[in-house]
């Protein structure tokens, strides 16, 4: 099978184990549901294979989910933005990516998000205690030159057009969507290793409102 498409540079994604996760999806899935869509590389690896009849991408960081949405479905457009973007960061390019970023932080513009995640240090997303995106840029590249860029986005946009929701919602809003021959998909946020003091991350769950949502989704 032909490479599976990946606009989106994020830590801890699931695109390397895609292949070993997806043996274990059940045949004629109606939709497939991903609560912690991240870079929804799961969601991506099954519409690839076709396993599923509809998608459902829900992540609580609403520019990311905002940017998913329009790399599906506004491709062309999405693509051209991040060509100039990318193009501007020639001269100083670690400037550029500052400044940039303070643009994010002030507009939440999601097409600035896919920039810096293209372009930040491993793919990182992090965020201080007000909630601005705070990740510095790899010094050592320039992030994904646009033409590879724009061949992913249409892929991905080729994949999931027509087929797919977007949300941005609390976790247990989406579960309560799920219906008999739906599949959930769960790959819950990292929760850092200082509780609630760490604000490195854009959000946590309550471990315990999480047990008590597994365990009625599972009664249903």
């Amino acid at each position: 099978m032909k490479s599976i498409p990946h606009p989106i540079q994020y830590q801890g994604s699931k695109r390397n184990l895609a292949h070993v996760i997806l043996r274990y999806i059940p045949q004629n899935v109606e939709c497939l549901i991903e609560p912690f869509a991240g870079s929804a590389a799961i969601t991506i690896a099954a519409a690839a294979r076709q396993l599923a009849k509809g998608y459902l991408i829900n992540d609580l960081n609403k520019p990311l989910a905002e940017l998913l949405r329009l790399i599906v479905e506004f491709p062309i457009d999405t693509a051209s933005f991040y060509e100039k973007v990318w193009n501007e960061q020639h001269g100083d390019s670690v400037e550029h990516y500052y400044r940039i970023r303070a643009e994010f932080n002030r507009t939440q513009d999601p097409r600035l998000f896919l920039y810096l995640l293209a372009r930040c240090v491993k793919g990182s997303v992090r965020y201080n205690a007000d909630g601005m995106f705070n990740q510095s840029p790899d010094k050592r590249r320039h992030g994904t030159q646009p033409q590879t860029m724009r061949t992913n986005i249409y892929g991905v946009s080729s994949l999931l057009k027509n087929k797919t929701g977007f949300s941005s919602q609390n976790f247990r809003e989406i579960l309560a969507k799920a219906e008999k021959n739906d599949l959930v998909y769960m790959d819950p946020l990292y929760q850092g290793v200082c509780g609630d003091r760490d604000s490195r991350y854009f959000s946590c769950i309550d471990h315990e409102e999480f047990i008590t949502a597994l365990i009625e989704l599972n009664r249903r």
